[in-house]
């Protein structure tokens, strides 16, 4: 009967295991990094366009996870933003399905310069389990030019928060003008 085995799923605890505990020291050096280079690069917090481009949505569960209360990517001068006319990066995850091809294409074109692309996951690296299906285009750089990938399936938030700073730093630092110069 359905009454005591929804009783005993009322009292029993849930099945799940507990969340495993980041190293704490290598989150905050690395938010720190990250900041620093991001307030040097850009002079401001690096803002976040996420493009879901097909794929089963693991990859969308970290970026949540990044953003959760666990990572907290908001206190390191990380932030999703609604609109890519807002947007430093792309940040494509799953495969390019043909239906998203002109979405994710339209999406780069509303992005202003500088902007950076990065493939996070094995999908949007090179299409994943979904490579060579009819409805896959394969991954981002078949669409876009990628400035980064982040390998994994999907990939932890240490490592897209690794990935980032490591885009940012591979970049030149702006350059300064002198006080008085004249801008065009």
């Amino acid at each position: 009967m359905l009454w005591p085995k929804l009783a005993k799923g009322l009292v029993s605890r849930p099945l799940t295991q507990p969340v495993p505990a980041p190293d704490e020291e290598m989150v905050q050096a690395m938010a720190q990094q990250l900041e620093a280079a991001s307030r040097a690069r850009l002079g401001r917090s690096l803002a976040i366009r996420q493009v879901a481009a097909g794929g089963c949505n693991g990859c969308e569960l970290e970026v949540n996870a990044m953003a959760g209360v666990l990572y907290d990517m908001e206190r390191y001068g990380l932030r999703i933003v609604a609109s890519p006319r807002h947007a430093d990066v792309l940040l494509v995850t799953g495969p390019v399905t043909r239906n998203m091809r002109e979405a994710l294409d339209r999406t780069r074109a509303c992005t202003p310069e500088p902007c950076w692309v990065v493939a996070a996951g094995d999908c949007a690296a090179d299409g994943g389990v979904f490579k060579g299906s009819y409805g896959v285009e394969g991954g981002v750089a078949a669409v876009l030019p990628v400035d980064l990938v982040i390998p994994g399936c999907p990939p932890t938030p240490a490592a897209m928060l690794q990935g980032l700073l490591a885009l940012l730093e591979a970049q030149d630092p702006p350059r300064r003008q002198p006080a008085g110069a004249a801008t065009a």
